[in-house]
């Protein structure tokens, strides 16, 4: 078996928001698009709603060029979309907008979800990253996808973008999940004894009906439909393009540390569903600010003490793939907070000045459009 090429390719889905309003656009004109695809090619894409675009990089081999391609790719968008009087903002929710207000967009296969999903599919007013690593072969992207599955909590919590859900502060970091949720073929996958397997299941499913292709299993993280690739899909998108960069760093290094244990004959204990269920939901409600089970010790654990795990037995990978400094990211994310945490501190902010709560809100977008525009 050849060693993996751990290539990187990072998609991020931004929501548009009109400049004057704040709210999110309900219905774009096409040369938007147009323009979009004039300054981007095939690497933007509409969503399902239209109050969407969608980027991914090129393929990378290496965090550098990922960062600069990301950046590239917001900056472009965030330039075309200032020309139409709106901005992007790298955010799971919107702040106030209302999900009965939005359009999706007109494409057979978003006409189908609208239609088989029905009032679940109408309020994913929601955006996430997802993080592509080539692994090319599929018995090694199962074996790793079931170990990995583990970390997927802890990349969750230091993503965390969508506390307010049409004006309210819902309690969670991570709102987006309670939307995404209710979809089918979400959360943690099953664990596969090889690809053969995963195969089968996915052709129950597509000779049953139910599903055209694999690329309509929506896990968590998947083995990907298009590329030789396993996709993290777990994570909100980070405002902040250092800290995504940060999280693919540290997905590609978990990666690479579990591969470089397989040939040592070591490979990461495989724990119950229910049990890494649980550390989702804490990575869900609490993000950075909570604990973790650290399942070996049979303890909760501060996430803090858990990004210093993560660096320490990925350093050796961090070190040949050249992303020490990017995953060391993490550390500041977990003691400053992430997206969630800083936009409750605006709307804070903004409340004790006097501001009424729509104009809190107001302000919270204005930190998006800014903080999503930041280093480009």
């Amino acid at each position: 078996m050849d060693a993996p090429t751990l290539t990187l390719g990072i998609e991020e889905e931004y929501l548009l928001v009109d400049r004057e309003t704040r709210d999110l656009v309900r219905n774009p004109p096409d040369a938007l698009m147009g323009q979009l695809h004039k300054a981007i090619g095939e690497q933007v894409t509409s969503e399902f709603l239209r109050c969407q675009v969608e980027v991914g990089t090129k393929v990378c081999t290496e965090i550098g060029e990922a960062r600069a391609e990301l950046a590239r790719l917001r900056r472009l968008v965030v330039e075309v979309a200032d020309g139409f009087g709106y901005a992007p903002i790298a955010a799971s929710t919107h702040p106030f907008s209302h999900w009965d207000e939005q359009e999706h967009t007109k494409k057979e296969r978003y006409d189908t979800l609208a239609r088989d999903l029905a009032g679940a599919a109408r309020r994913m007013v929601i955006s996430g990253m997802h993080v592509h690593v080539g692994i090319e072969d599929d018995d090694l992207r199962i074996d790793l996808m079931n170990q990995v599955r583990y970390f997927l909590p802890h990349l969750l919590a230091l993503s965390t973008s969508s506390p307010f859900w049409q004006g309210e502060d819902m309690g969670l970091q991570s709102y987006r999940l309670t939307i995404w949720d209710a979809l089918p073929r979400t959360g943690l996958p099953d664990s596969f004894d090889g690809y053969s397997e995963y195969q089968r299941l996915v052709q129950q499913l597509v000779e049953t009906g139910i599903i055209p292709d694999s690329t309509m299993l929506w896990w968590d993280i998947r083995p990907s439909g298009r590329f030789p690739t396993l996709e993290s899909r777990i994570t909100d998108i980070c405002t902040q393009l250092d800290d995504g960069i940060a999280i693919a760093a540290t997905y590609q290094a978990l990666l690479s540390m579990l591969y470089r244990l397989r040939q040592q004959n070591q490979r990461w204990r495989l724990y119950p569903a229910t049990l890494m269920g649980e550390n989702r939901w804490r990575a869900q409600r609490y993000g950075v600010s909570g604990e973790l089970i650290d399942f070996g010790k049979g303890t909760l654990t501060s996430f803090d003490a858990l990004c210093d795990e993560i660096i320490e037995m990925t350093a050796e990978d961090a070190a040949r793939l050249g992303s020490r400094g990017e995953i060391s990211h993490i550390k500041r994310i977990a003691r400053r907070g992430t997206s969630a945490d800083q936009q409750r501190r605006v709307y804070s902010d903004a409340m004790k000045g006097g501001a009424e709560p729509r104009d809190a809100l107001v302000a919270v977008v204005d930190h998006l459009i800014e903080e999503t525009a930041a280093g480009l």
